[in-house]
């Protein structure tokens, strides 16, 4: 019997990756990684990425999306691009198409990981409730979260920006820090101090409080945190853990995610040898008389990189449209 080949695309604000999957099984060796500086848009990449594969017909196209999408359109939060569900279709010749966000494919990845890649971070009180709600939060070049759900019809994951709430503020450091953060546009989001970019101005504000001007890369500064020489690159270190460990305790108490929450996207991925120093058990947990419940709730991290496309992948299994 022939195969049903899909062609699946995990955008974010700085690459994107594309593969084949035959079947609906992602064929690890067809990943191709593109950076997004170097294209217009979508279709150059996919078109790109087919013809350096022989182009193979496609019945089947999904891509998830770093950005809300409404009615199979997609803008994205931290790139110049717009994706709809129609030229992803002439751009692959695809019949069936979704448009999904990038937390949606990752939630739908769940329990189809790479073996040996959910790395526990804070361990339940009990063990981990089969079919109970999880909760994906995704930290690179933005930020963002999804609740995941399942019901006699399926697996649900359901769309947000939390991203763009408003940081959290318990203490005179945090309102000057959202004080700081907020002259960039007017506003003070999570994604504006748990991302990449977020990194650099929690570094920024760390290192106008010691009297300094330096601007290092979020790269530059992961490297000061592992080397702990620098104690303005460490406070940012313990600033970016706490307020990620608030946030997720905050979106924990939302959703009851008693399945477990994990961690995805390269920054999540950088601190993984931080957390436990930097004490992110104790803020997720930091809840007053709800600490004791926060005990409920696993917390892991996702080391699959590719993971996005499995979910691309299980996600056009259930819909054509999203």
């Amino acid at each position: 019997m022939p195969q049903t080949l899909t062609l699946v695309a995990d955008i974010g604000g700085t690459n994107t990756r594309v593969a084949l999957a035959p079947d609906g099984i992602v064929d690890r060796a067809s990943i191709r990684r593109f950076a997004n500086a170097d294209h217009p848009g979508l279709g150059p990449v996919l078109a790109a990425y087919l013809a350096a594969a022989g182009d193979p017909r496609c019945e089947g196209a999904c891509v998830a999306v770093a950005g809300p999408v409404a009615d199979g359109v997609a803008t994205m939060t931290n790139l110049d691009w717009t994706i709809d569900r129609d030229a992803v279709a002439d751009a692959t010749g695809a019949t069936r198409v979704a448009v999904i966000n990038d937390l949606q494919a990752q939630g739908h990845a769940l329990d189809h990981l790479a073996p040996g890649s959910l790395r526990p971070l804070i361990a339940a009180a009990g063990p981990r409730k089969p079919g109970a709600a999880q909760l994906v939060i995704g930290i690179g070049t933005g930020f963002n979260a999804a609740p995941v759900h399942e019901t006699p019809a399926g697996r649900i994951v359901t769309a947000s920006e939390c991203g763009h709430m408003t940081i959290p503020v318990r203490s005179d450091a945090d309102l000057r820090l959202m004080r700081c953060v907020e002259t960039a546009h007017g506003f003070a989001g999570i994604e504006d101090v748990l991302s990449g970019r977020g990194l650099e101005r929690l570094f920024a504000f760390h290192a106008s409080e010691a009297g300094r001007d330096d601007r290092p890369a979020a790269a530059a500064i992961m490297a000061a945190i592992a080397e702990g020489a620098d104690p303005v690159a460490t406070a940012t270190g313990a600033s970016f853990v706490r307020l990620l460990g608030t946030v997720a305790g905050d979106l924990a108490l939302s959703h009851l995610p008693f399945g477990g929450i994990h961690l995805i996207g390269g920054v999540a991925r950088a601190f993984t040898a931080h957390y436990a120093g930097f004490g992110l058990a104790e803020a997720f947990r930091d809840k007053g008389r709800f600490s004791g419940f926060m005990q409920e709730f696993p917390v892991s991290i996702i080391e699959d990189d590719y993971a996005a496309l499995e979910g691309c992948a299980l996600c056009l299994g259930t819909t054509n449209s999203a």
